[in-house]
């Protein structure tokens, strides 16, 4: 299942506006706001299809029937770049537990090609958990996959749903290739093009530098 936002009308659109326009991107803060208001949109979604139990709360005046999250996510994302689409996600999954990875494009010197590192994982048990993984860019896929792949180490989670402010058509089919039948894609916005150095076009250029500053 693949579940685009921008095709649903909602003030979400005026955020992922925002995350693209060069004449917002300069304001740091706004840019990691925004990928913040991306994942709590994004989560309130895909909180539809999670499971829940009925179960009792007492009020002031009395008893409330009340329905609860049957158990809680695994939140995992890519470092650096997806710590706010990670926040978002986490300011409403609030009690979920968390896990981070550092994955980063190893390139060959002169050449466009690259190859995806994967060096630091922190992560609880995801045996038979529901498996959230954040990353604000789909582009190649590849950063996902291999991620995804990391985390099997920790156990293999129930179920997975990947969450990305946007990706490139050719990103989410490899991904949905090279993952685990019945993957959740909960996206912000498909855009069908990426450049020979597998940036996104239109996109939004590159996600970790506008949130956090350029890196050497």
């Amino acid at each position: 299942m693949v579940y685009e936002l921008v095709k649903q009308h909602s003030v979400a659109s005026h955020f992922l506006a925002e995350l693209r326009d060069v004449e917002v991107q300069g304001d740091a803060m706004r840019f990691r706001r925004n990928l913040e208001r991306i994942g709590e949109v994004l989560a309130l979604e895909l909180s539809r299809t999670l499971s829940y139990e009925d179960r009792e709360v007492n009020t002031p005046l009395g008893v409330a029937q009340v329905k609860s999250l049957s158990e809680q996510p695994v939140l995992a994302t890519i470092l650096r770049a997806g710590l706010p689409l990670h926040q978002g996600m986490l300011n409403y999954f609030d009690r979920a537990d968390n896990a981070f990875v550092s994955a980063y494009r190893k390139h060959r010197k002169g050449e466009d090609a690259f190859e995806i590192e994967v060096e630091y994982l922190s992560s609880p048990s995801l045996a038979d958990r529901v498996l959230v993984l954040c990353d604000p860019m789909l582009a190649t896929g590849q950063s996902m996959v291999l991620v995804y792949r990391a985390l099997l180490r920790l156990g293999i989670p129930k179920t997975l749903h990947v969450v990305s402010a946007i990706a490139s058509a050719e990103g989410l089919e490899y991904a949905r290739r090279h993952l685990p039948a019945g993957t959740r894609f909960w996206i912000g916005a498909i855009d069908e093009e990426m450049t020979a150095q597998a940036y996104i076009v239109p996109g939004l250029g590159d996600a970790g530098d506008l949130a956090y500053g350029k890196k050497i």
